[in-house]
């Protein structure tokens, strides 16, 4: 199984809003003051929550812009072997051709 930072961060935000809702709701205070507790650590879990997906986002968007450019480097090394490839192949050609044209002009001669 692949762990990830997302995963990691899901699994600490779950866990400590399980701990602070057993926390608080185990704790001698009144209903209001057990509630306001809770309405603070919600608030405090859901700004780390925001925080952390903005941060694998971030993550995520330098990782996809780093293989783009990572892909279009590659495509341009791919592209210029082609193009040597390509002369070499052409000169092999034009070299067949030569032979053939002089095998060509011979059998002119003797007819």
């Amino acid at each position: 199984m692949i762990i990830n930072k997302a995963t990691i961060t899901l699994g600490i935000l779950a866990g400590t809003a399980i701990g602070a809702t057993i926390g608080v709701l185990l704790a001698p205070e009144k209903g209001s003051a057990t509630r306001d507790k809770l309405k603070k650590e919600a608030t405090a879990i859901k700004e780390q929550f925001v925080s952390d997906a903005k941060e694998v986002k971030d993550d995520l968007t330098k990782t996809a812009t780093s293989g783009k450019e990572t892909l279009k480097k590659e495509f341009v090394e791919v592209a210029t072997k082609a193009s040597h490839k390509t002369d070499r192949v052409i000169t092999f050609l034009e070299k067949q051709l030569a032979i053939l044209k002089e095998k060509n002009k011979n059998l002119q001669k003797t007819t």
